[in-house]
């Protein structure tokens, strides 16, 4: 299905679609007692390439939990897979898939697939690739992640055995010590050595799979925040320096970012760990690549921020956020660490006060984002005042199965 716009500012050539948007937004300033508010109008224009590039994925944490399950759903829909279950015959789909089974109207009662809108890569057509600190085949750590249902796997296996993660970056100080039972497979060497070979995976995967374009996206476990320290990674320089001076406060996931951003690759960060220092945002802006994410948040914390922004928006003053977490995966273990759980409760908190502000940073401090939530709403929230919030995340590995099954069928529905 292919969706044309009759518009004099849609225009549509054998390589693009270039589109003219006027974005509409207003600046106010308050003045003693008197707000005085300026519309403005910003010209932009948008160009679409109409030929679908060959895509390929990388994923930091290749062996994790999501890094199998997302190998396993690409391999599934690819072979049209069907297997029995306790309610009956299930075959492979894309529900769950923003672009694949959610659709936008678009006017007299005709809604369409959101991938119809616009040329959009199929999942079934990416390759996929990755690194991991452990050594198993991506076959062994589907068995080991305990997601999807055993017909399934047993189908599975012999696909997915040939895939084995590349080494990885393991620097302990930044993950649970619990972890080092799966480092058997890391990047020796400096930081400068490890980015280099990080690049040239990269170059690697790209030249083997013939590919245009890769992604990468870091799924693996949730780092302990790193500090900003001026001279190190507060800047492009600073931070190309720290990285060829082998600086200890330089994180795996800050280096992966950069080795990407160093080849052209988007860089998607799925964890909450501050990944994107001030040094490497400037090296993004001065490359022209895009850089994003600060946790998938597709459970408790986004529907957190979701009913938080909703009590707000109707004029009812939270005062106290409280959250229990009983996980039982490996990143429940790795959070059991509290230098970990301190980057998990922290974006939770940010991520919150983010949504109800309507602000969108790579960088924002906690004192800030409060600064931000409370300024918002004054009749609500007196100066100086904030809610309280609390998050508590308990390792309970009995759990851990059946949290993913009933998460998976939740993504389903």
């Amino acid at each position: 299905m292919e969706v044309i716009v009759n518009s004099e500012n849609v225009k549509y050539s054998d390589n693009y679609i270039e589109s003219r948007y006027d974005y509409q937004y207003t600046t106010s300033e308050r003045i003693g007692n008197q707000i005085t508010v300026t519309p403005k109008t910003e010209q932009l224009v948008f160009r679409t390439q109409r030929k679908l590039p060959r895509l390929g994925v990388m994923l930091v944490g290749w062996g994790g939990n999501n890094g199998c399950t997302f190998t396993a759903a690409l391999i599934a829909n690819q072979l049209g897979l069907t297997w029995p279950t306790r309610r009956g015959t299930q075959k492979a789909n894309w529900f769950g898939s923003i672009t694949q089974s959610s659709t936008i109207p678009l006017g007299g009662h005709v809604n369409v697939p959101l991938a119809s809108l616009l040329p959009t890569v199929h999942p079934n057509d990416i390759a996929v690739d990755g690194w991991d600190i452990s050594g198993l085949s991506v076959a062994q750590a589907m068995e080991r992640a305990q997601v999807l249902e055993p017909t399934l796997q047993e189908l599975l296996k012999p696909h997915m055995k040939k895939y084995r993660p590349r080494p990885s970056i393991y620097a302990p100080d930044f993950i649970a010590a619990n972890q080092s039972t799966r480092a058997d497979n890391v990047l020796g060497g400096n930081k400068q050595k490890q980015v280099k070979q990080i690049m040239k995976d990269i170059e690697d995967f790209r030249n083997t799979q013939l590919l245009d374009k890769v992604i990468v996206l870091w799924t693996a476990n949730t780092e302990r925040f790193s500090e900003i320290i001026p001279g190190v990674n507060d800047t492009e320089e600073n931070l190309k320096k720290s990285i060829a001076n082998n600086h200890a406060e330089l994180s795996p996931s800050t280096l992966f970012a950069y080795a990407s951003i160093s080849m052209g690759c988007p860089y998607i960060n799925g964890s909450p760990q501050n990944t994107f220092v001030p040094g490497l945002v400037e090296f993004a802006e001065s490359r022209g690549v895009y850089i994003g994410g600060d946790d998938f948040k597709s459970g408790q914390t986004k529907l957190k921020s979701v009913i938080v922004d909703f009590l707000v928006s109707a004029g009812i003053k939270p005062v106290s956020i409280v959250s229990y977490n009983h996980l039982g995966n490996n990143d429940g273990k790795n959070l059991s660490a509290p230098a970990q759980f301190k980057s998990k409760e922290v974006i939770q908190f940010n991520m919150i006060f983010i949504e109800i502000a309507t602000l969108f940073k790579l960088q924002i401090s906690k004192s800030n984002v409060v600064d931000d939530m409370v300024s918002s709403n004054e009749i609500l929230y007196q100066p100086g005042e904030k809610p309280d919030h609390v998050v508590v995340i308990k390792y309970v590995p009995y759990v851990g199965k059946f949290q993913f099954e009933f998460q998976n069928k939740e993504a389903i529905h």
